[in-house]
């Protein structure tokens, strides 16, 4: 993501990289739900644990989510989010995180979680 800057924005200077049909295929983004949010105070930056249901095929996953400007743990429960689930496993602090959950800056910075607006099945991938 080198063309963006710190907010998220693109350079107006710089263009998009292109990617190809199965580059964009590969990425494994699904619907989860929130079973389980709790502050992770072993983080470098304030964070959560989030255990997202990802439905029966792909299960439950563990995350660490840096979205604490705008949400609360138990106001995350039940909530539906998209998450790439076939990134490798990565340790932070305490926790090996198994899924990124993705969002997107708002204007001051803070992280808007990236949801469907209707429900969808558990573990549906994004088209």
């Amino acid at each position: 993501m080198g063309n963006q800057k710190k907010d998220g924005q693109l350079s107006k200077e710089k263009a998009l990289d292109t990617i190809s049909w199965d580059d964009f295929t590969r990425v494994e983004l699904r619907v989860g739900r929130v079973v389980s949010a709790e502050t992770f105070p072993e983080a470098r930056k304030p964070a959560y644990i989030l255990h997202i249901d990802f439905g029966d095929e792909i299960g439950v996953k563990k995350s660490s989510a840096q979205i604490t400007d705008l949400y609360q743990p138990e106001n995350l429960v039940g909530k539906l989010v998209v998450a790439v689930v076939n990134f490798p496993k990565k340790q932070i602090g305490k926790l090996m995180s198994e899924c990124l959950v993705t969002g997107f800056h708002n204007d001051k910075g803070e992280v808007v979680l990236c949801v469907p607006d209707k429900p969808v099945p558990l573990g549906t991938k994004l088209l």
